[in-house]
């Protein structure tokens, strides 16, 4: 072990390598060990299991997208932080497919509230949302619509599904735009009066 230098963060660098070249699904122990010339044994005293490795891979990868968006975010409001962030997020979904697709496996909660990645980007996701006067529930119900629309057009754009002659780039516009007037014109949570 001591040759190959392994250590876990090198393993999930590795297993992000291997991602985003061979896709998600084919991250695994043994071909993390071939690429580093060990035992898959070998990698068992850093991590406990290929569940184990996925969701470091998955924490990692949250990280480097969250990362992205803050810069890109950073001293934004309103629409021009909407489209930033939407930006960052697709790019970063297209540019790194298997360390995105990573990032969409569900989380142990319990990791989740340990992991600064992830609370990082609950903070700057609803900050955004905050600045269209949005409060809970409506805050979660508006992350679900941000996450949904643009994982299903990072996925449709990913494998070529826009068959249409209209540009990509112009319907992703159109698709923020959309965005920006469905958030400033929020269906309200009625409160209760109590």
């Amino acid at each position: 072990m001591a040759r190959a230098g392994l250590t876990v963060d090198r393993i999930v660098a590795a297993a992000a390598e291997l991602a985003d070249e061979a896709g998600f699904e084919k991250v695994s122990l043994s071909a993390l060990a071939r690429r580093f010339g060990v035992k898959d044994a070998s990698l068992y005293s850093h991590v406990r299991n290929l569940h184990d490795l996925r969701t470091r891979l998955a924490l990692h990868a949250g990280g480097e997208l969250i990362d992205r968006i803050a810069a890109a975010v950073a001293g934004r409001a309103g629409r021009d932080a909407l489209a930033a962030f939407a930006g960052a997020y697709r790019s970063y979904a297209l540019e790194h497919p298997g360390r995105y697709a990573a990032t969409q496996i569900r989380v142990d909660q319990s990791l989740v509230a340990d992991s600064p990645a992830l609370r990082r980007t609950a903070e700057i996701t609803y900050g955004m949302l905050r600045a269209y006067g949005l409060s809970e529930p409506d805050l979660t119900d508006a992350v679900r619509l941000l996450r949904s629309t643009f994982h299903g057009y990072c996925a449709l754009e990913s494998t070529g599904g826009f068959g249409a002659p209209r540009d990509v780039e112009a319907s992703w516009d159109k698709t923020v735009e959309a965005l920006h007037i469905a958030l400033s014109h929020w269906p309200r949570e009625a409160r209760d009066a109590h």
